[in-house]
């Protein structure tokens, strides 16, 4: 089909969509499903309304924000685990207010020692596979809840691992988002070894499914599992019975993971990087994560007076997607474990490199070829974000996945948790590649907490969960505040602009041509469609990815201001 007729389809198709909005709001914006929450003392923002009450329960016991944070995805890796699960990784950002600094801690785990590329090609494989053994890295969320403890905490991990293993015990209901994404999965994952033991239903004839929406969900062996590392601590995971078992599983379905990986798994301290935005200093942590991806793409908007175009203008959606672009290619080229290949971070954050590379940008031109791009499978993360505040002051934000949909499939028997696949983001077939696949190395990385000081005062933790969404997430959160003027529950709701078809740091290398697409959620103008095609943008109608929200603000009034938008089923409160 010629270009003039597809974009006349996704015209179409487009038109068709409503543009939809909550409800009629006597205040605020149209598409906003409620209002901030206000709170004086404390406040929690997570993608279950379960692991919110968790949070809070935590802080109002004397934990601090760490605490909660911990808490809360314990009991999330139980209440959601499509998107995450102590078989996964973490990474964190904290405000101290002892210290008045952030700190950072990298908690991604790394491939198994005795997997060598030479294997891939061996089985003919030109790709990591998304699922199965082969994809699978160290976990390193256990070791991130430790480091974080003993930095931060104080109650002790026994009591912040309580309610999640009470929880697994005594059951809880499943909700709608979280029911529809493990019905997806079930299909693909039931083949591997002790996933459908574990992680489905039996109905009255035999067969197998996923719980559904309001249905009772107990996991007896992630409670003896959570309960062996409250009592054993961070080694009962890596260098215990739980390792041993994880090991010997893997020795036995054909995988590579081993005893000896676990226990040489360390994560890591690190030092958040920034730029300033209009007076905003936005914090991200530095590869193997994507977070200064969204340092550059606002670097590159910076020079551009896009309140004055306003927001869903054609002037707003290219200029986005056109910094995007330019942005993720340098994700595809430079991204990767450091301990490999160290990054040029400061220069690719640097204001001068975007004045440099901002005069590729144009109001009324497209680019089409930046650098080589790969398929789209860097786009499909499910991943969990949360935040919390307390009342001293500390912020935590943090973010855990296990990559694609629930993982690897790879269940071990009686832990009631699966593998991440994150191994899949590596790139074969070109050795020279930063981030090409060698054993004891960490993949490139989807997941991206992030943070905002003003003057040197914490102003905003956030994230906004959903693969190669998240840093674009992450910039149109801060356009939507800073320079669209809306509150902090409105910039999560308005709708997002997704662009596909980029530069990505992960598969087989191809060479983009035709500038992608862009995928727009209904609640933009049909003119701003009109006026993308004219410039030669391809526009599609999507369901997504278009990520999941969760945010603190520190209240200029005193307490703190949450918001979680109405794409997963979150909640965010306080006290």
């Amino acid at each position: 089909m010629s270009l003039q007729p597809r974009l006349l389809l996704a015209a179409l198709l487009l038109a068709t969509v409503p543009a939809t909005h909550a409800a009629d709001r006597i205040t605020g914006q149209p598409f906003a499903t409620r209002s901030e929450v206000h709170a004086p003392h404390a406040m929690a923002a997570t993608s279950h309304p379960l692991a919110t009450q968790v949070a809070l329960d935590v802080m109002k016991a004397g934990g601090s924000a760490v605490d909660a944070a911990i808490a809360a995805n314990a009991a999330l890796g139980l209440m959601e685990p499509t998107g995450n699960g102590i078989g996964g990784d973490l990474f964190a950002i904290v405000w101290d207010p002892e210290t008045r600094r952030l700190h950072g801690y990298n908690g991604s785990g790394r491939s198994p020692r005795s997997l060598t590329a030479a294997e891939f090609k061996r089985r003919g494989l030109t790709d990591i596979p998304a699922h199965g053994p082969l994809p699978v890295t160290v976990p390193g969320t256990v070791d991130g809840w430790f480091a974080l403890h003993e930095r931060f905490g104080r109650r002790t991990m026994a009591e912040n691992l309580a309610p999640a293993i009470r929880y697994a015990r005594d059951g809880h209901p499943v909700h709608e988002t979280i029911a529809y994404y493990w019905a997806r999965s079930v299909p693909r994952l039931s083949k591997w070894p002790g996933f459908s033991e574990q992680f489905t239903v039996a109905d009255a004839d035999g067969s197998r499914r996923a719980p559904r929406s309001g249905e009772t969900w107990k996991n007896p062996n992630l409670a003896d599992t959570l309960q062996k590392i409250a009592d054993g601590g961070r080694d009962a995971f890596y260098a215990g019975d739980i390792a041993r078992v994880i090991g010997d599983y893997f020795a036995a379905n054909d995988g590579f993971l081993a005893y000896d990986d676990l226990a040489a798994h360390q994560g890591e301290w690190v030092d958040p990087v920034s730029t300033n935005y209009r007076g905003h200093d936005v914090w991200e942590l530095p590869p193997n994560g994507q977070g200064i991806a969204a340092l550059q793409i606002l670097n590159l908007l910076e020079p551009y007076d896009l309140a004055s175009y306003g927001f869903g203008s054609p002037e707003h959606v290219h200029l986005f997607v056109e910094a995007k672009k330019l942005a993720f290619a340098d994700r595809a080229r430079w991204y990767a474990d450091p301990a490999f290949h160290p990054a040029p971070v400061a220069k690719l954050v640097s204001k001068g490199y975007a004045r440099e590379r901002g005069r590729l940008m144009s109001l009324d031109r497209v680019l089409r070829e930046v650098q080589p791009a790969t398929p789209r499978e860097l786009e499909e993360g499910d991943t969990i974000y949360l935040t919390t505040a307390d009342a001293d002051g500390m912020m935590v934000s943090l973010i855990q996945s296990n990559y694609r949909g629930m993982g690897s499939g790879m269940a071990p028997p009686g832990l009631g948790i699966i593998l991440q696949d994150r191994g899949e983001q590596f790139v074969l077939g070109d050795a020279s590649h930063p981030n090409a696949y060698a054993p004891g190395k960490r993949p490139f990385h989807t997941i991206i907490p992030a943070f905002v000081t003003k003057d040197g005062k914490p102003w905003l933790s956030y994230g906004v969960m959903g693969g190669a969404m998240q840093p674009q997430g992450h910039v149109q959160i801060l356009l939507n505040m800073i320079d669209f003027g809306m509150n902090l529950q409105e910039a999560g709701d308005a709708p997002r602009i997704h662009h596909d078809g980029s530069t990505e740091p992960a598969g087989q290398a191809t060479v983009m041509s035709d500038g992608g697409w862009i995928e727009l959620e209904s609640g933009f103008p049909q003119a701003t469609l009109r006026a993308l095609m004219d410039r030669g943008h391809s526009v599609r109608s999507a369901l997504g990815p278009f990520g999941g929200y969760q945010a603190i603000m520190a209240n200029p009034h005193g307490g703190w201001t949450g918001a979680s938008e109405s794409r997963k089923d979150g909640q965010a409160a306080g006290y």
